[in-house]
């Protein structure tokens, strides 16, 4: 079971958010993980293959290269996804 976790960045130029996904995914082998900058929220979608996401170094990471990320709530998170939130 894969585990998708949802950020709000401050992320705003592609070239930004192309550097942050090489080094998240240099980082951290078993994330896939995107940017949707066209969202109000510029949204970092992360998803992990071993069924864990460690938002704490997540935010630690794009803290150290000047970005804020903030996880969004579960019930934002699915609607996000397209889930039903329970």
């Amino acid at each position: 079971m894969y585990m998708v976790e949802v950020f709000k960045t401050n992320v705003r130029k592609l070239y930004d958010a192309k550097r942050l996904l090489s080094l998240i995914h240099k980082k951290f082998k078993d994330y896939k993980a995107n940017f949707d900058l066209k969202d109000c929220d510029k949204i970092l979608r992360v998803q992990s293959a071993s069924g864990f996401v460690q938002p704490d170094f997540l935010v630690n990471l794009m803290r150290e290269y000047g970005f804020e990320a903030e996880v969004l709530p579960d019930e934002v998170n699915a609607l996000i996804q397209g889930i039903e939130p329970a």
